[in-house]
């Protein structure tokens, strides 16, 4: 089993490689997690990931998909420049650069229910809930958190064919499955205005490319933020357009 897993990660890593925006991202002190806290995330998620049982599957269908399969070009579109940047002028000021949030929704009663039952009441993300109970992650996000969700719609599940879905919610598929969606995951509270173009690290623990421009939107990886900003008790939820998967797989 440890040589399938081993080649599995090895033949994916070739696959799915994304060149990184290297642009460091800056969040604002009350999106930052304490350690200790975080650690006991990812030991909860780590509990979930080993307690699947059965053999690994050495290749879900998810990942013979054209989408994930021809990952290998880097993306094209320019990365947005760090509002930080030293003025090619000596003595000028760069005006500061604001970029405006994707349409939000802010919804008073949602902020009393936590991210899982505000996704649930959503009514969009059916697939995804399915998805978070398959992988035991349910009980993890329903904690005190904060956590920042990019929550794939059924709409972004449903480009993919049926097969491939129903294959990655096999039990002997847990373990990836886990993987992919503590990858939609981000420790602490960010919101779309927190949010600048650069790198920011799931729970999952790669990073994800987050590129801010102000006329295309925010863009995770390859997916784009349709709705950003629905408030939770323990986090904040951004929908986006397709499922994006840790390149380390």
């Amino acid at each position: 089993m440890k040589a399938n897993y081993g080649k599995l990660l090895t033949n994916i890593a070739g696959i799915l490689g994304v060149t990184g925006v290297s642009i460091l991202i800056t969040l604002p002190s009350g999106a930052e997690v304490v350690q200790n806290h975080d650690a006991n995330i990812k030991s909860k998620t780590q509990i979930a990931q080993s307690s699947g049982g059965g053999v690994l599957n050495p290749r879900p269908s998810i990942f013979n998909e054209p989408r994930y399969r021809n990952r290998k070009a880097p993306r094209t579109t320019q990365p947005v420049k760090p509002e930080t940047e030293v003025p090619s002028t000596p003595g000028t000021e760069k005006p500061e650069t604001t970029t405006p949030p994707t349409t939000q929704t802010p919804t008073s009663t949602t902020e009393t229910k936590n991210v899982i039952e505000v996704a649930e009441s959503a009514g969009s993300f059916k697939t995804l809930i399915r998805a978070l109970q398959a992988a035991g992650l349910t009980e993890v996000l329903q904690g005190s958190g904060p956590f920042t969700i990019f929550a794939p719609t059924d709409e972004a599940f449903a480009k993919l064919p049926q097969d491939a879905v129903r294959d990655l919610l096999k039990p002997e598929n847990k373990e990836i499955l886990v993987k992919i969606l503590t990858y939609h995951v981000v420790p602490g509270k960010v919101l779309s205005s927190d949010l600048k173009s650069g790198k920011v690290t799931s729970l999952q623990g790669d990073t994800i490319n987050v590129q801010v421009n102000p006329s295309k939107g925010v863009l995770v990886n390859d997916a784009q933020v349709t709705k950003a900003d629905i408030p939770a008790s323990n986090g904040v939820i951004h929908q986006i357009d397709n499922l994006i998967l840790p390149p380390s797989l």
